[in-house]
C-alpha cells in the first residue's frame, strides 16, 4: 500500500488537473528547449530480448560494474563467437 502524499508543494493530481493537462509537444519551442531530449522508440531493433540463465556469480560481477552491464556481456559474447 502506498503512503499518502502529504507534500503541500507537490499535491496529488485531481481529476480536474488531469483534464487540464496538455502534452509537452504543445509547449512553445523556446520552453521545450529547456527539457532534455530523449531517444524515442527504436526504428529498427538492433537487439532481441531473450531469457538466459547465468550463474549468480557472473551476474553479480557484471552488475557491480554499473549501468550497461548487459551490453558488456553482449560485447564479450560477440568476441567469443568471433563477431
Amino acid at each position: 500500500m502506498s503512503k499518502p502524499n502529504d507534500d503541500p508543494e507537490n499535491p496529488e493530481w485531481t481529476a480536474a488537473d488531469f483534464a487540464r493537462a496538455r502534452p509537452a509537444s504543445e509547449l512553445p519551442e523556446e520552453l521545450r528547449a529547456f527539457f532534455p531530449k530523449t531517444r524515442g522508440i527504436q526504428k529498427t531493433p538492433t537487439k532481441i530480448p531473450v531469457s538466459l540463465r547465468l550463474s549468480a556469480e557472473v551476474v553479480e560481477r557484471f552488475r557491480a560494474t554499473g549501468p550497461g552491464w548487459q551490453s558488456r556481456i553482449d560485447d564479450i559474447l560477440k568476441k567469443a563467437v568471433g563477431l
